[in-house]
């Protein structure tokens, strides 16, 4: 196998590779990628056994063939090669080494035999749709941070993608939650994804599909299945299991008596909580919201290191209500509003409470309260 790459595309190339590859691994040959090259093209694949990325560049292809190398030293060769530099990588199949050339830097590179590389199962997709980068993209930034870290509820610890009822007809919808906090972000459904099967698309599955999502015109290629799910672009396809699990009834937790309205300033809000939780140490950091007419104000109390507060002017005109929630929470919740104002909906001081962006529903938080 001989070919060359000009040195920005390869960067792209196997840093996608590189961050799919697990670093601690018992399997040798998972921490390499498998380069394909024949025609004018070069494919690079790493998987975790979990997830599969496989990324299409155009090459100039000498001699076609295949191997396998480190997915991280390759990472870090071409990260450091000068800019503009064309890549020539040549591996003669015999002496169990790949070459690395650009300008005077050389290098040698054990290889692994590319017969030994698991490749993904390929799998029948109950359901096949296109969806806007851009669409994917608002469905799962605004979900994911709500998703759960802890372990023993591993059905928690992704996005679950479905279809569900919304306002004006059926949606995509997404939903994370960790019990804490959780997130609902619907889309309008594209044509041909009425009959997919809800999955929970895992936490890394999430940050790798993210990255096919930056340009805004690009139209990604969904296809789903009871166990897989998979997003394609013209160049890249990412294939993920999908968390076999059954993601718990969200419905029941979304508040919907929630009457006393406060309106806010969303920018504002975010950093007036950040300031006043500057003086608590502790990771729970609670802030007391005080709520009377047309008036917030936002404090934190620390016995070990002091107290803050901070009056905001909002929009309020309920009854007086005190309530504390995580500071932390807060400041996730308020970062996803895209508009300037955002919405709570309080029922009483025990209560989840309801956030939205203005008066549209596509999109709406719940985060529970703390005792202060």
């Amino acid at each position: 196998m001989k070919l060359s790459i000009e040195r920005a595309t390869l960067l792209k190339a196997v840093s996608q590779a590189q961050s799919v590859v697990e670093r601690r691994n018992t399997i040798p040959i998972l921490a390499n990628v498998l380069i394909e090259a024949s025609g004018d093209h070069a494919s690079f694949r790493a998987t975790d056994l979990d997830i599969e990325v496989v990324d299409r560049v155009t090459a100039m292809v000498e001699r076609a063939g295949a191997s396998t190398v480190s997915a991280v030293t390759l990472h870090e060769i071409v990260r450091k090669l000068p800019d503009g530099a064309l890549v020539t990588l040549t591996d003669d199949g015999a002496s169990g080494r790949l070459t690395v050339e650009a300008g005077r830097s050389n290098f040698s590179l054990t290889t692994l035999p590319k017969e030994d590389f698991p490749v993904m199962a390929t799998s029948e997709y109950t359901a096949n749709f296109t969806a806007s980068a851009m669409t994917l993209r608002r469905l799962f930034d605004k979900s994911k941070f709500a998703i759960s870290t802890e372990e023993t509820r591993y059905y928690l610890n992704g996005v679950y993608m479905h279809v569900a009822e919304g306002d004006g007809g059926q949606k995509l919808r997404c939903v994370a939650t960790d019990g804490h906090r959780l997130a609902r972000i619907d889309a309008d459904l594209p044509t041909e994804a009425g009959d997919m099967p809800g999955v929970i698309v895992p936490r890394k599955t999430v940050g790798e599909m993210r990255k096919l999502l930056d340009d805004d015109d690009a139209q990604i290629a969904v296809s789903v299945s009871e166990t897989k799910v998979r997003f394609a672009t013209p160049n890249v396809t990412l294939t993920s299991k999908v968390i076999d699990g059954t993601f718990p009834d969200y419905t029941r937790v979304i508040p919907s008596g929630n009457t006393r309205k406060l309106e806010v300033d969303a920018a504002e809000f975010a950093k007036a909580v950040d300031r006043v939780a500057t003086v608590s140490s502790e990771r729970s950091r609670a802030v007391k919201l005080s709520l009377d007419e047309d008036r917030l104000i936002l404090s934190v109390n620390a016995p070990d290191s002091g107290a803050a507060e901070e009056e905001l002017a909002v929009a309020y005109g309920d009854e007086k209500l005190e309530i504390g929630f995580n500071a932390k929470y807060l400041l996730e919740i308020a970062s996803q509003v895209d508009r300037e104002n955002a919405v709570f909906l309080f029922n009483s001081s025990g209560d989840p409470t309801l956030m939205r962006e203005g008066n549209d529903t596509s999109a709406i938080y719940v985060v529970m309260p703390m005792r202060v």
